[in-house]
């Protein structure tokens, strides 16, 4: 039964992954970053990741990406698009390696942690705001906050599902079984459910960008009576800025305020960590 239900899984992921692509290709107004962490998160999660790809991203018509995209919780879904894409990434890869290196559970947590905050941090939260803080290293100091709360958050529900069904599930830490890839996806899954208030949050707060539609790309639907907010603002900005409703300037937490909010997912984290050591032996 389980393998069958993972055939069906996987054949619906292609499925999923290739209309992602092919909307993206000749439908998407978004970065290619933005474009490239749905086909991602399309790929870890299959169609619960196309779901919410055509609830919170597509364009639906010529000029209505913005206004379609405007509500806080899909702008905070949309930006928990580049952590799970980044995170997961990073994590993928190093559950695949920690694999052939034999290391204990411990030590795999470690690893796809550290492997996922890079991963999450240096290319796809840095290369997105790039443009937009005029430098790569500019970037990378004002998106540190932004990606260590929502990477927490995201191993907070991914670690947990990932040591559960690997001691519940033997064989399936091998990247070379299919058990593997479905567990991963999974466990994907339930970190994005799990971080998705936290970047809600950080949308709301303008403490991180969600969906910026590119400028001069969705252009007017003049058949259907409308033209789309993006476009009507383009005279006068600067190439280089976000339009729309998308375009605002970014706030950042004063130092300790910051400091907290960080340490609070840290002891989230650790304490989703303790819990599932009741369940599962968690050993260095």
């Amino acid at each position: 039964m389980l393998n069958g239900a993972m055939l069906v899984w996987f054949l619906l992921t292609g499925v999923s992954v290739g209309f992602v692509i092919w909307d993206s290709i000749s439908n998407g107004v978004t970065s290619w970053v933005q474009r490239t962490a749905w086909i991602l998160v399309t790929l870890y999660t299959g169609p619960v990741g196309l779901f919410f790809y055509l609830l919170a991203c597509r364009r639906p018509f010529p000029g209505g990406h913005d206004q379609y995209t405007r509500a806080t919780w899909k702008q905070g879904i949309n930006s928990e698009m580049h952590c799970v894409a980044g995170d997961a990434t990073g994590i993928i890869f190093a559950a695949i390696l920690v694999h052939f290196l034999d290391l204990s559970n411990g030590w795999d947590i470690l690893v796809e942690y550290a492997f996922g905050f890079v991963s999450g941090l240096f290319i796809f939260q840095a290369l997105m705001m790039m443009p937009m803080f005029g430098s790569y290293g500019q970037a990378v100091r004002k998106t540190l906050f932004a990606e260590t709360v929502s990477m927490n958050m995201v191993m907070t529900g991914m670690i947990p599902t990932m040591v559960m069904l690997a001691a519940a599930w033997p064989g399936s830490e091998d990247p070379l079984t299919p058990q593997f890839w479905f567990r991963m996806s999974l466990a994907t899954v339930v970190g994005a459910v799990v971080a998705f208030p936290m970047n809600r949050w950080l949308v709301a707060n303008h403490l991180k960008h969600g969906c910026m539609t590119l400028p001069g790309a969705d252009g007017p639907a003049p058949a259907l009576g409308h033209v789309s907010h993006e476009h009507s603002e383009m005279a006068g900005q600067n190439g280089h800025q976000m339009a729309g409703h998308h375009h605002m300037q970014m706030k950042s937490l004063p130092i300790r305020k910051a400091t907290a909010w960080v340490l609070s997912t840290y002891v989230i984290l650790i304490a989703a960590l303790w819990l599932t050591s009741k369940f599962v032996l968690i050993k260095f």
